[in-house]
C-alpha cells in the first residue's frame, strides 16, 4: 500500500509522517533534502539551478514510486512526484526561473514516467496558509531556507490549491493552521480515526 504526504514548504509534513510511521509501523521514504547537492545553490540563484533541481527530484522520486509499486509493505512517502512536476516546475517557469525550453523537456520527462506509475492509495494533503508556512520554516531554522520568497510560496499555495480541487483520487486534507497534530493528541487521533476510515473502514470507538 502506498501513503503520500502532500503539502508546501513548511506545512509538517515530515513531522506528520515519522508520527505516522510510529503509529502504524509503516515504512518510510523521506523526501531528500538534506542530501540534496543543489537545494542550497538553488535558493541562492533560483534561475541557474532551477531545471537541475527538478530534474535530482524527479529522477529520485520516480525510483521511489517504482519500488513502492512493487513492494508488499505499506510505504509512506514525504512528497510526491505529481508535487514536482504539478507544482514545483510549473512555478519556477510561470515565474520566470525555469525556461521553456527546460520547461518542456522536464514535462515530456514527466510524462513519460507517468505512464508507468498509478496513484497513492491515499493522499493526505496539509493545507497551510502562507504566515503559518513562514512561521515553521523560522522555526525549523535551515539556514539555506531563509531566503525563500513569500511570492514563491503564494504560488506553489495557488497550484496546491488547483491540483487538490482536481485530485481524482482517495484524499485526506488536513488543515495546518488548526490542526495541531504535532502537540495535540486529539488533533492527532482525529487524523488517524479518518486514515483508519478510509483506508479500512473502520470508524472510532464513542
Amino acid at each position: 500500500m502506498h501513503i503520500a504526504i502532500a503539502g508546501n514548504i513548511g506545512s509538517g509534513k515530515t513531522t506528520l509522517t515519522k508520527m505516522l510511521v510510529k503509529r502504524y509501523k509503516w515504512i518510510p521514504r523521506f523526501e531528500p533534502v538534506d542530501v540534496n547537492p543543489y537545494l542550497e545553490d538553488f535558493y541562492a540563484d533560483m534561475n541557474r539551478w532551477s531545471f537541475n533541481l527538478q530534474i535530482y527530484f524527479l529522477n529520485k522520486r520516480f525510483r521511489d514510486v517504482v519500488e513502492i509499486s512493487k513492494s508488499k509493505e505499506t510505504i509512506i512517502q514525504d512528497r510526491t512526484i505529481f508535487e514536482d512536476a504539478r507544482i514545483f516546475a510549473p512555478n519556477l517557469h510561470a515565474q520566470g526561473y525555469m525556461s521553456d525550453r527546460d520547461f518542456a523537456n522536464y514535462s515530456e520527462l514527466f510524462d513519460l514516467m507517468m505512464s508507468l506509475v498509478g496513484l497513492p492509495d491515499l493522499l493526505i494533503y496539509i493545507r497551510s496558509t502562507i504566515p503559518n508556512l513562514i512561521a515553521q520554516i523560522s522555526k525549523r531554522g535551515r539556514e539555506f531556507e531563509q531566503s525563500i520568497r513569500i511570492d514563491y510560496l503564494t504560488g506553489l499555495n495557488e497550484r496546491y490549491e488547483e491540483w487538490i480541487a482536481n485530485y481524482p483520487g482517495k484524499l485526506l486534507i488536513v488543515d495546518g493552521d488548526t490542526t495541531k497534530f504535532e502537540s495535540d493528541p486529539q488533533d492527532f487521533k482525529r487524523i488517524t480515526d479518518q486514515i483508519d476510515s478510509i483506508l479500512y473502514g473502520l470508524f472510532p470507538e464513542d
